[in-house]
């Protein structure tokens, strides 16, 4: 790719880079731990993963993390898998979420939105009292550290009550959206046998009630361990025989009492998108949780108390536990509970402008989704109080740069950024001090020694290679449930390079620091030798308005041939003739390369996704090889599961 410096689309003023905490934790830093207090972002990057004790042992005293017990060292082990983090230190994640009330008892530290669009805040003070009470309650049921405790619900201030509560008796969270199915939830569930599970009646999504009692009927009889089932009536109706009231456990004025636990101690189990097999089970520590997230929202999103932090995410995703933890900062997290384009594209930008976010996050997909429907933000609402839009999800094409940069603000911080389920953090992304290239993220993150590998383990730069991290990062599983030898946790991200972790993904990091995801690297197209990211394909055909999403394999054949069919779903009216396959082969030869002209293009009913919206790629490819579809794919994670019937049956037909 090319590496010449281009021009940056925004460029921070000097304003702003003084004022970014950021720059005044590496004045801080260069004061008592010795960081460089010249040199910029680069210089204290490469600071915090060359001297990655200090860097860690600086956040917690630069956010004043309260350890009830020291620790010994900050590094025990850094071993991976096994690394050992703060050893002999007790806290509570919860005491740490709800410190503002403290200070700004008064102040919102919730903002519900529903689809009506309308703010509805939760004071500091309230959600201390609910969490307390709560606790309070889970301790008389029985909850103990250790026990698991679920939720099954949308995005709503009870999740985060539950969640805190949870943390705060040393219980272990673990959630579900309600548009899970039955199967989806069980697949989850049973495999960390919760104690208690939260529940709703049902759901509003896209102006429609949708009742779930029947599928919490279903949990409740196939969930054996649950010892209480708490019934939160969203949508009006009475609980269920032998269920307990939300109202009644969260009534008491009772301050929280924070279980101390071991820094290593779990906080909650998230879960891959599970493709094939159950989904993993991933196990994140109260104490890596919290210090990652304290430097990711405080210096890299910049949050504070004066900031108002909207995600658009829902409980079943990795970005829900991560715009909670907005509450460590102090700042006022924003809740949607609806449909993201509901009552039409634009409903996200109507919620940003509404609660007055400064940090308004989103996926790529809705970005591409709002210039192809010629949404204007800028023009049709007031975002005078958006410092930064962020997304994920999937590579933001450079389009979609050149499109927020036009219609929302010319001088918008725009942040991609890169993470996974697996850190429930950034591997790169958002820097406030650094400029913003068209197709890149801006940088590494602290902390995290990011690099690009060729398959022997050389370092690359300017070319694509695996993502991998060389250093641990607390937020790391501590280990996967019932993975009692560690050899799922290993095989996941160990196998490749032994002791480094390899994500996944293809990556290029950039001569000037910054970085470009292709993709997932066990999709990733090779033809000739030339390697390209599916991402790169999907951001050039779907600008041609008649498709409307994509789906790209390579296949390697038994002759040693390599298919590459390239699956369309059309917009409304549009007709896979001869000018359109034509436009779609001379787009992808003209902007990519000839090699990475698919084969064949074929028109499909829809393409198939994980329930948290990724394009299913390897169980396509897997299905089109011969693989049968039980062992293919995991059913309870799929969107649609009829879509994949359709590229079974192209596997058959084919000669």
């Amino acid at each position: 790719m090319s590496t010449v410096n281009p021009q940056p689309l925004w460029q921070p003023t000097a304003e702003r880079i003084a004022e970014a905490r950021i720059t005044r934790f590496q004045a801080w830093a260069a004061e008592h731990h010795g960081a460089p207090a010249d040199g910029g972002y680069a210089a204290l990057h490469r600071w915090s993963v060359e001297e990655l004790e200090t860097f860690w042992k600086a956040v917690t005293e630069w956010f004043d993390v309260r350890f009830t017990t020291p620790y010994e060292r900050v590094l025990g082990d850094r071993s991976m898998p096994g690394a050992q983090w703060f050893p002999g230190a007790t806290l509570n994640y919860a005491e740490h979420a709800l410190r503002a009330a403290d200070s700004r008892a008064d102040e919102p530290a919730l903002l519900h939105v529903d689809e009506t669009h309308d703010p509805r805040p939760v004071t500091w003070a309230d959600l201390r009292r609910q969490v307390g009470s709560l606790a309070a309650e889970l301790r008389a049921l029985g909850v103990r550290p250790g026990d698991r405790v679920s939720g099954y619900l949308p995005n709503i201030p009870e999740a985060v009550v539950a969640l805190l509560a949870t943390a705060a008796v040393g219980g272990v969270w673990t959630s579900c959206a309600p548009d899970f199915g039955a199967r989806s939830v069980l697949d989850r569930f049973q495999q960390v046998e919760p104690v208690v599970l939260f529940t709703v009646d049902g759901y509003r999504y896209g102006g429609k009630e949708h009742d779930r009692r029947g599928i919490v009927a279903e949990l409740r009889r196939e969930l054996p361990t649950l010892r209480a089932v708490v019934h939160i009536p969203l949508l009006g109706t009475d609980a269920p025989d032998g269920a307990l009231e939300w109202s009644a456990l969260t009534a008491a004025d009772t301050a929280p009492v924070f279980e101390q636990v071991p820094f290593d101690h779990p906080l909650w189990v998230l879960y891959s998108s599970g493709t094939t097999g159950l989904p993993k089970a991933i196990v994140q520590s109260q104490g890596g949780i919290l210090v990652e997230h304290l430097k990711q929202l405080g210096l890299h999103c910049d949050l504070g108390p004066e900031d108002r932090f909207f995600w658009y995410t829902s409980t079943g995703w990795m970005m829900w536990n991560f715009l909670v933890s907005g509450l460590l900062t102090g700042t006022t997290v924003v809740l949607y509970d609806g449909s993201p384009g509901h009552p039409d594209t634009g409903a996200q930008w109507r919620i940003a402008e509404r609660t007055g976010a400064t940090l308004y996050g989103t996926s790529a997909a809705y970005v591409m989704a709002c210039r192809k429907a010629g949404v204007h933000p800028s023009r049709d609402h007031d975002l005078s109080a958006v410092k930064c839009v962020a997304t994920t999800g999937s590579p933001l094409p450079p389009d979609g740069f050149r499109w927020l940069h036009d219609e929302v603000r010319h001088d918008l911080w725009i942040a991609s950024v890169s993470g996974g389920t697996d850190v429930c953090s950034c591997f790169a992304g958002a820097v406030p001090t650094l400029p913003v290239h068209v197709g890149e993220l801006q940088a590494p993150c602290l902390g995290t020694d990011l690099q690009s590998w060729d398959p022997s383990g050389n370092p690359l730069t300017d070319e694509v290679g695996e993502l991998v991290v060389t250093n641990p990062m607390p937020s790391m599983p501590i280990h996967f449930w019932n993975d009692p030898d560690g050899s799922r946790y290993h095989d996941s991200y160990f196998d490749t390079y032994p002791g480094v972790w390899r994500h996944g993904d293809w990556i290029t990091l950039t001569s000037r620091g910054s970085v470009v995801i292709h993709g997932r690297s066990d999709s990733t197209l090779n033809r000739q030798g030339v390697r390209m990211g599916s991402a790169d394909i999907y951001e050039a055909v779907e600008r041609l308005p008649e498709i409307k999403e994509s789906l790209v394999v390579g296949i390697e054949q038994p002759d040693g041939g390599y298919w590459m069919p390239l699956f369309v779903h059309l917009a409304p009216g549009a007709t896979l003739d001869d000018d359109l396959t034509d436009r779609i082969r001379k787009t992808i030869r003209t902007q990519l390369s000839p090699r990475h002209v698919p084969d064949e293009i074929i028109e499909v009913p829809g393409i198939p996704h994980t329930l948290t919206g990724k394009r299913i790629e390897v169980p396509v490819k897997r299905l089109l090889q011969g693989t049968p579809l039980e062992k293919a794919v995991n059913p309870g994670s799929i969107d649609n599961l009829d879509l994949l019937a359709h590229y079974q049956e192209l596997a058959r037909t084919r000669p």
